[in-house]
């Protein structure tokens, strides 16, 4: 797991890892720090007799939002921090780890049970790791592939959506607590949840079918956007998706691996909540609730879809299979970002992980292409603003019945 982060940033100069694009992404270089941090400090510095941490300035540097841990540099000014070097914190990462590993064999379980979550936690920095790189290799005027594209083979369009009718009924959700299977603290307590009649999507709304969107005067007519939404389109002069842009009369896209034409049987990807909920609109139906989603795909092996396995240029890929509802995007659903009934934090710094993020965002699920394979779950709930776009995030239709 922790090789996969330097394979992910060896490509980059120092340079490269230091430069913050903008106040939701990280630099690729705080991103290597913090998830080392996050290991030094809840594992060797809590439970290992003796330890001496590597750099004693380093906690400011790369504590998150642990307000337990202290003061720390602010979120918005890691972009400022040049030295250490990218070097330095390889070496940073190679002395923790040969700490870590030889002091499992006599770790109590309190600790082993925290090395987990900080795999866990790593896996999702590997995910930030590569969209913040892309966001800021799309603010360089020239464009820069960190990867160069493999060779792509012809798909054909996918035919129309599909639907997958549930008749409604109480249902369970959640994760269930087996001490087997990881889960983070907001995927429970598992509970039931009330579903009407509906029906959900057999796949993600393409490329192909958002161009449709643009081209039926989407991003210019209100009567599809909520209140917040339209002033948002206003406000920063929104007409297409995150990395889209027309060149010659067609579609271009943005990616890892530079400027490319747009796949139009792609899924399309880097909408903001408010243009999915726009499109379900335009197309008469609404976005999933995330227990209708959860119902869905229970069912189906999380392992499947389109992940990361190694470091590369990830794309969402056109939807062959269907049932699709694991990698390649995270959808978007219409739930709030709220807690389950029972939730309660766990005690101590490591608390603060999701709890205190329950306010004012979306929950979103399946994983993307840049999630780690293994990490997703069904009950896997991921968050983010309704304005954010810069992750692989995309959509799937749901409607009454």
């Amino acid at each position: 797991m922790r090789s996969l982060s330097l394979a992910l940033a060896a490509p980059l100069s120092d340079a490269d890892a230091t430069v913050q694009s903008m106040i939701d992404a990280s630099p690729a270089k705080w991103h290597l720090a913090h998830t080392t941090w996050f290991f030094e400090t809840f594992v060797l510095r809590d439970h290992v007799a003796g330890y001496r941490q590597h750099d004693e300035r380093w906690p400011f540097l790369f504590n998150s939002y642990y307000e337990a841990e202290g003061k720390r540099h602010a979120r918005d000014r890691r972009g400022m921090v040049t030295r250490p070097t990218l070097d330095e914190v390889r070496e940073y990462r190679a002395h923790v780890d040969a700490a870590l590993l030889a002091a499992l064999p006599t770790l109590p379980d309190a600790a082993r049970d925290l090395v987990v979550l900080g795999c866990h936690h790593e896996e999702q920095h590997q995910e930030l790791l590569v969209t913040d790189i892309l966001h800021l290799f799309a603010e360089n005027p020239l464009e820069p592939a960190l990867w160069r594209a493999p060779r792509k083979v012809p798909v054909e369009m996918p035919g129309p959506i599909g639907w997958i009718a549930h008749d409604g009924g109480v249902v369970e959700i959640g994760h269930g607590g087996s001490a087997e299977d990881f889960a983070f603290d907001c995927e429970g307590p598992r509970h039931q949840a009330l579903l009407l009649p509906h029906a959900i999507a057999d796949r993600t709304v393409t490329n192909g079918e958002w161009a449709a969107f643009i081209a039926d005067g989407g991003y210019r007519d209100p009567r599809h956007w909520l209140s917040d939404g339209w002033a948002w389109v206003k406000a920063d002069a929104i007409d297409a998706p995150l990395y889209w842009e027309q060149v010659d009369g067609a579609w271009t896209r943005f990616g890892l691996d530079g400027r490319r034409a747009l796949d139009p049987a792609a899924p399309v990807t880097h909408v903001s909540f408010y243009e999915a909920d726009a499109y379900a609109s335009w197309a008469g139906v609404r976005l999933p609730t995330e227990a209708e989603w959860e119902a869905a795909a229970a069912g189906h092996d999380p392992r499947t879809g389109n992940f990361m396995d190694d470091a590369g240029p990830v794309e969402p890929r056109p939807s062959v299979d269907r049932p699709a509802f694991f990698g390649d995007v995270w959808e978007w659903t219409g739930s709030a970002y709220r807690p389950y009934p029972g939730f309660t934090p766990v005690e101590g710094a490591v608390g603060e992980y999701n709890g205190k993020f329950m306010s004012g965002q979306f929950v979103l699920r399946g994983g993307s292409c840049a999630t780690p394979r293994g990490h997703a779950r069904a009950s896997y709930r991921n968050f983010f603003y309704p304005h954010q776009r810069w992750q692989f995030t995309g959509v799937r239709l749901a409607k009454d019945l």
